[in-house]
């Protein structure tokens, strides 16, 4: 049985927009939960098109801010992101706070990744042709404009909790099409 399945990252947002009665509201989270979407697709137009035209993306890490700026430089990050193989994944929401202009999240981050990429990352792995899962804590601010488009994502994360080597058979499909087409 596959580690992780990415239609769990929207899910408690599409349970919070079936009850949500403000427009405003399901405007923002209607923004994120496209944009999620198109992320796991990976749709590299349909994500960009849930940008503002002047993305901003803060990546805290170690002090430091990391992210992304400008369309271009969001563009670029998410291209390499696709390229990378580490898409599939699934962030389990466990905090949910909304308002007008701002969707937060709260919850841990689950990714696969190929060795080869989680080992040009930093991460400590013993075999760089194995499949991984990294784990991170993460909070995440979802800032969205007036035409309900994000602005950017504001990203706390605790760094990896766990690395876990994964079996062929702990592998998402999406995953195995995309990384082990050859069967392997």
């Amino acid at each position: 049985m596959a580690v992780i399945d990415s239609q769990r990252t929207w899910a408690p947002l599409e349970e919070r927009l079936a009850a949500t009665k403000d427009e405003r509201h399901r405007v923002v989270l209607s923004a994120v939960i496209e944009h999620m979407k198109a992320e796991a697709e990976p749709d590299l137009d349909r994500l960009m098109a849930t940008l503002s035209p002047a993305p901003d993306y803060h990546f805290w890490s170690a002090g430091e801010d990391i992210g992304p700026k400008t369309t271009d430089g969001v563009r670029t990050y998410y291209a390499a992101f696709v390229a990378s193989r580490s898409n599939v994944l699934e962030y389990e929401i466990e905090r949910l706070v909304l308002d007008d202009h701002c969707l937060v999240t709260e919850g841990n981050l689950k990714q696969v990744y190929p060795g080869s990429y989680a080992a040009q990352l930093g991460f400590p792995v013993d075999d760089e042709s194995a499949d991984y899962l990294i784990v991170n804590r993460q909070l995440l601010l979802w800032p969205v404009d007036e035409n309900g488009l994000i602005q950017g994502e504001d990203s706390y994360s605790s760094g990896p909790m766990s690395i876990t080597k994964l079996s062929f058979d702990e592998l998402p499909q999406q995953y195995v099409d995309m990384v082990h087409a050859d069967g392997r």
